[in-house]
């Protein structure tokens, strides 16, 4: 069965989806963070077929969210380590993860923890308000209409929604 492509939608989280592939991708992601990046370690941890692991890879990295190096040659064999984009990824892989945790963690709880290097603490990640770093909830965000929407794939009823409000400026 061939899978939708949101590449051509109005949506923003649509269109990053489409960037990070499938269920896989987010868990390739989190070992590349945690530090295993080689292919057979990859393999291992996530008990996911060769030929699939491949093929995410491939797609993670003509994205431009993982980048390939070889560190041998002879046979060639390669390690994978987050871009830029791939980095900067990993908050929202940390909110996915603390709703994990809160409504689908093991029996036994959280299966790791995460360490704020900079104050030395264990935290649990939460989304702020970027202006006064409270922090946000379905509760305290309201949506406005962005430059970039449309009545479009993606944005087709938000758009009318929001048809009768101004654009907010983005910042």
């Amino acid at each position: 069965m061939e899978r939708t492509s949101y590449a051509d939608m109005r949506c923003s989280l649509a269109r990053a989806l489409e960037l990070i592939g499938d269920w896989w991708s987010p868990l390739i992601i989190r070992d590349l963070f945690l530090g295993i990046t080689r292919f057979d370690e990859l393999a291992e941890d996530l008990g996911i077929s060769r030929n699939l692991l491949t093929r995410r890879l491939k797609a993670l990295v003509a994205n431009g969210i993982v980048e390939r190096t070889a560190y041998q040659l002879r046979p060639p064999r390669y390690e994978y380590r987050l871009t830029e984009a791939g980095r900067d990824l990993w908050p929202a892989m940390l909110a996915v993860t603390e709703w994990g945790d809160r409504w689908a963690a093991p029996e036994e709880g959280r299966p790791i923890l995460f360490l704020h290097k900079t104050c030395g603490h264990q935290f649990r990640p939460q989304v702020t308000c970027s202006e006064c770093g409270e922090v946000v909830s379905t509760d305290t965000v309201s949506a406005l209409p962005g430059p970039g929407g449309a009545a479009e794939p993606g944005t087709m009823v938000v758009a009318r929604r929001f048809q009768a409000q101004p654009a907010a400026p983005e910042t």
